[in-house]
């Protein structure tokens, strides 16, 4: 017993550390709030429309004017107590309601993307610095050469050809195909710090097997860099899905997304701009809302990355 306590207490420290840092840091404490504040309107988005009252597919024709190109009717794009952000041009759908699911399908995207590479970077990381020799060789090749590839433009390739199918698990799983290499090198760095660490000596000799000193050893000693890297990553996937939706292959109209909402605003920048901003907007606060949490805890979690 007196052999297991003291880690535990030791691999407490650093997190109750980490946790003091971040509270102490006011724009960790704003992007985390921002952060909730778009996750909340993500999972609620048919609540959020129902009570807003129009549905993110549902045309309000009374809301724009046909003599006028289809503009809004009213003043800031047709803000109004029955439409909360205005409407669409031309289509009168509720602009609330889109940015809402735009959200959910945004986030959504983001978050399943950022899980598979985490996992199998992660997986691939780990395998490739604790056995060596041949499986490092091979997952580093694979890495090498998934990172050669021009990702932006085989996804755009990809999402052209592939028409009839789901367009948010081709883009999950897309996105999730190119994103892994980076996290791995990561995870295979740090794994060949720890492997050769008194305490996986001791699991080893012990009589523990590879998979239990992987999941009890080394593990551990990787999350923090990974949780660090994994909030650098959502950003980027959330760019990602929003370029792909705006460039055309992404998510298909009437689904909403930023992206695909900021593409179609593009049109009415100078006669409706707010049209433009209130997707823009929330692209531009949930990434750099990512990025400074991101930033912090690398900076917390894994010092030694942050000044490389």
């Amino acid at each position: 017993m007196s052999t297991i306590s003291p880690p535990s207490r030791a691999g407490s420290g650093p997190w109750r550390l980490a946790r003091a840092e971040l509270r102490r840091r006011p724009s960790v404490k704003v992007s985390l709030v921002v952060v909730a504040l778009f996750a909340v309107m993500a999972v609620a988005a048919p609540l959020l429309s129902a009570l807003g009252g129009w549905g993110p597919e549902e045309f309000d024709k009374s809301a724009v004017d046909p003599y006028l190109g289809g503009l809004p009717v009213g003043p800031l794009g047709g803000v109004s107590a029955e439409h909360w952000l205005g409407v669409e041009p031309v289509t009168g759908r509720d602009l609330f309601a889109r940015v809402v699911h735009g959200a959910q399908v945004s986030l959504l995207i983001a978050f399943a993307a950022t899980a598979i590479v985490v996992v199998a970077g992660t997986a691939a990381g780990i395998a490739a610095g604790y056995f060596g020799g041949r499986t490092d060789s091979a997952l580093s090749r694979l890495m090498d050469l998934t990172m050669s590839f021009p990702s932006l433009i085989f996804m755009i390739a990809m999402m052209s050809v592939a028409r009839d199918v789901n367009r948010i698990v081709l883009m999950t799983l897309v996105i999730g195909l190119f994103g892994w290499p980076g996290i791995a090198r990561v995870v295979r760095g740090q794994t060949l710090s720890l492997k050769h660490r008194e305490y996986v000596d001791a699991a080893r000799v012990g009589g523990s097997g590879p998979w239990r000193i992987l999941t009890r050893e080394i593990l551990p000693g990787v999350a923090g860099p990974v949780i660090a890297y994994t909030t650098l990553i959502v950003p980027g996937m959330i760019a990602t899905e929003a370029a792909l939706s705006y460039l055309g292959v992404g998510v298909r109209p009437p689904t909403p997304s930023w992206g695909q909402m900021i593409a179609e605003s593009v049109a009415f920048y100078d006669t409706d701009p707010l049209y433009f901003v209130v997707p823009s907007l929330c692209l531009f606060l949930t990434v750099l809302s990512f990025t400074l949490l991101g930033d912090a805890l690398r900076d917390i979690l894994d010092p030694r990355g942050s000044r490389t």
